[in-house]
């Protein structure tokens, strides 16, 4: 079972999410997120509609975990609680796959970096609009070139996502925390 540092850390996740800030996470926040991010990108129709399909996919598959309509807090960390007690190498390796494929659709140029752009227009997407938080969040990369490895931000969310251990920094629970 996860311990209580977790379990803070999912909550603090499920409310990243609620793209509309309206309490629950539903479709509606999977359409505000892709449309959003399409839009502030000029997404051309070919490459918008496979961002679209893609950030549904990863929505339905990572979040949602298959059940329809809306995922309150509570099923949200039940359902992560679950699949972390059942296995945690597994819930590791499961993460690790959700984190590469979220963050590949963000890097839409392809390059396996992530620019200050990319971060800010992903995070807006997101619903998160301050951009001094944002661009404080994406400094704490320490980007060489204006640039962060995509490596480097899918680790540092694997870590959110699984790590138990309290002692250890997150740069992604700091950002949060400081209200990104």
């Amino acid at each position: 079972m996860a311990n209580e540092f977790l379990i803070s850390k999912w909550k603090i996740w499920y409310k990243s999410l609620d793209v509309n800030h309206d309490g629950t996470i539903s479709m509606a926040d999977v359409e505000e997120s892709r449309s959003k991010f399409s839009e502030l990108h000029h997404l051309d129709a070919e490459k918008k509609d496979m961002v679209m399909k893609n950030f549904e996919k990863w929505w339905k598959e990572y979040i949602f975990r298959g059940k329809d309509g809306e995922i309150s807090e509570q099923e949200f960390v039940d359902a992560l609680n679950k699949d972390f007690t059942a296995d945690k190498n597994k819930f590791i390796a499961t993460m690790q796959s959700c984190f590469d494929i979220l963050f590949d659709v963000i890097d839409t140029n392809k390059d396996r970096s992530i620019s200050e752009e990319e971060f800010l227009i992903a995070f807006k997407a997101y619903g998160h609009e301050n951009v001094a938080l944002d661009t404080k969040f994406f400094k704490a990369y320490n980007p060489k070139d204006g640039l962060v490895p995509l490596k480097d931000i899918v680790t540092s969310w694997v870590d959110f996502a699984t790590s138990t251990d309290a002692s250890k920094p997150s740069v992604v629970k700091t950002a949060f925390e400081t209200g990104v």
